[in-house]
């Protein structure tokens, strides 16, 4: 069994209010819709666990498993989409729903009326100075979409990825397999959030604070399962 390293440029050390956090990312197949996420996590994580380490996983690996990845070239835009675009905020750090395949199937997803609410809102946000109104209103299920970008490993860099499905659910039934608490996590290099815990222990706010710099890397490190370990003075 490898020793489980940090991803270059990424520390291995997080410390967060006074108490040091190892984050241990590790590597995996491709994980496709062919793959059931919880074996997965049972066969490249479960051997180097130990008793209270969290699990955490990215929710695309999560998504992929189940069928969310859906190919560029399977979307067809509505001019609604198009317009919409010309409004979202353009992140550095990923292209959400900034291009008219993305905003499609938020449109999809979380509905039109949704979504021109959400749209509204913005506008209204922005007047005051204010940003972020929009997913907030929309909700995460558009707020997880990711788009294709250059660093995006194949062969989800010509797709759209969406949120996964039940992730509080997905979160469970991988604990249920391998004993530990399990997070399936959105962190880019931005923010981070905790779409779906195992179970109450899993601190929701505290999560995103130890994967802030996100440990398991945006493009080619191939690690979308991590491990949490509290480290004991």
């Amino acid at each position: 069994m490898s020793e489980l390293m940090p991803n270059e440029g990424k520390m291995d050390l997080m410390e967060v209010d006074g108490v040091a956090y190892l984050r241990l990312p590790i590597k995996t197949h491709v994980i496709t819709e062919n793959d059931r996420i919880a074996d997965v996590v049972e066969t490249y994580a479960k051997p180097y666990l130990q008793e209270g380490d969290i699990v955490f996983l990215s929710e695309k690996s999560v998504a992929c498993s189940q069928k969310r990845a859906v190919p560029l070239s399977e979307i067809k835009p509505r001019p609604l989409a198009k317009f919409l675009t010309k409004f979202v905020y353009k992140s550095p750090y990923g292209i959400g729903l900034g291009i008219p395949e993305t905003m499609e199937m938020a449109l999809r997803e979380c509905g039109t009326l949704r979504i021109l609410f959400a749209a509204a809102c913005s506008a209204v946000g922005k007047l005051f100075g204010k940003r972020g109104w929009f997913y907030k209103i929309a909700g995460y299920k558009a707020e997880s979409i990711d788009g294709p970008t250059p660093y995006t490993l194949p062969p989800y860099n010509t797709c759209v990825v969406l949120g996964p499905e039940d992730p509080d659910k997905v979160a469970a039934e991988i604990k249920a397999r391998i004993g530990n608490s399990v997070a399936i996590v959105d962190v880019n290099d931005l923010q981070g959030k905790v779409l779906g815990a195992s179970d109450p222990t899993v601190d929701r706010a505290l999560i995103p604070r130890i994967l802030k710099d996100n440990p398991l890397g945006q493009s080619s490190q191939q690690t979308p399962i991590g491990i949490i370990r509290r480290q004991t003075a």
